[in-house]
């Protein structure tokens, strides 16, 4: 009875050995695409091509509201330039 148990004992201890090897192997691929995602998201993100992407789709939105907001912010009429006394004028010395 005692190699019976023995036997039992090592092959559980096997099998826990081959399910954490199985485990590392997952974490280590799980690590590895993670960080090379990591880093082609940074290389992307601070790229020219990226940045004119970002300008363009910002710059037509902006566009189509630009002509909105200035119709409904800019008066329709103005009063006339205040005058000014001859005293208070000073021209430039060249």
């Amino acid at each position: 009875m005692l190699i019976i148990e023995q036997a039992r004992i090592t092959e559980s201890l096997i099998m826990f050995q081959k399910i954490s090897n199985i485990l590392s192997i997952a974490s280590f691929i799980l690590i590895t695409s993670t960080l090379g995602a990591s880093y082609f998201g940074y290389k992307y993100v601070t790229s020219e091509r990226f940045k004119t992407k970002l300008m363009n789709e910002v710059l037509s939105n902006v566009q189509g509201l630009l002509p909105k907001v200035l119709d409904d912010s800019l008066p329709k009429m103005t009063s006339p330039a205040m005058p000014m006394p001859m005293d208070k004028i000073t021209t430039p010395k060249l």
